[in-house]
């Protein structure tokens, strides 16, 4: 399958949303609430199902799981690399420093399908279940770290109570109810459309008013330092083809859109982790089929 083909119907519906939002009258409750829907339900009912069904065998994914986080570790340590080198206001950096190393989960789950179908999915499924809750640990105490509210936080953000359900789910062994596999899986397959059609619904390139070189920064960490970094561990571990591919897929991903919803909520700089976001989401259109070609 050709590289035009496996992010072109992404990339698709991510445009479908930016128009949408644009020829539409549709008003702001509107996306805020599919937006809440998303985030709060159909992705956690997608995280859930995928760990819960994800054959936990360490010993043919260990080294890919042992990749992904070096490759979320490498972006934490690369994001606070950037605190003394650009000055900016108060919460700003806080807010954006969780774009160097969080992705896109939809895009993840979505391009791996068309790279490896079921396979590929459960290889991305499990990096989502072991990455979710340090990409999460790590953005939430950059934002409350100093108020004290980081067990709070964590233990109320929906993505790790999902994931670490469906882990415990699948570490019982019982078996999953059929209705309720099929109602999980039709939500997670929801939860990849319309999420994709909210990333291009919530591109924003107006309203940065400082950070630009900061932003600059955190976007060539997430798009290019973290792929070069994920084909030398590939390398290292000597992964099998399927799996390069899949790890680089991770590193390779735009920053994710709960990124903004994260700092709205804990009172940080929404429009700049905004721009952040949308910036990184477009210039991956360019970066994204230049590291998958390399992975190949």
């Amino acid at each position: 399958m050709s590289i035009a083909a496996i992010l072109l119907p992404d990339f698709s519906l991510i445009l479908i949303g930016l128009i949408l939002i644009r020829v539409t009258n549709w008003g702001a409750e509107f996306w805020a609430g599919l937006e809440k829907m998303v985030y709060f339900v159909l992705f956690p009912a997608l995280l859930f199902y995928s760990t819960s069904r994800t054959p936990l065998d360490f010993s043919t994914t260990g080294k890919l799981i042992q990749g992904a986080l070096l490759i979320v570790t490498a972006g934490i340590a690369l994001g606070w690399l950037a605190k003394p080198l650009f000055p900016v206001g108060p919460m700003s950096f806080e807010s954006a420093v969780q774009t160097a190393f969080r992705f896109n989960s939809y895009m993840a789950l979505a391009i791996a399908f068309r790279l490896g179908g079921e396979a590929g999915t459960s290889m991305m499924a499990l990096i989502i279940g072991f990455a979710v809750p340090l990409c999460n640990m790590a953005a939430v105490h950059a934002l409350v770290h100093k108020s004290g509210g980081l067990a709070k936080e964590l233990a109320k953000n929906p993505l790790l109570i999902a994931t670490a359900c469906g882990v415990l789910f699948n570490l019982t062994g019982l078996p999953m109810p059929e209705v309720a596999g099929v109602v999980l899986s039709r939500m997670g397959n929801a939860s990849i459309a319309l999420g994709l059609i909210m990333v291009g619904a919530g591109l924003k390139l107006s309203g940065l008013t400082e950070g630009r070189g900061m932003s600059a920064y955190l976007i060539a960490v997430k798009l290019l330092a973290l792929p070069v970094i994920a084909l030398l561990i590939g390398a290292w571990f000597a992964l099998p083809p399927l799996q390069l591919q899949i790890l680089v897929t991770f590193a390779a991903l735009p920053t994710a859109s709960s990124a903004y919803v994260l700092a709205a909520r804990l009172g940080g700089n929404g429009p700049l982790v905004a721009f952040i976001i949308s910036a990184g989401t477009l210039a991956s259109i360019a970066t994204l089929p230049v590291w998958l070609m390399l992975a190949r």
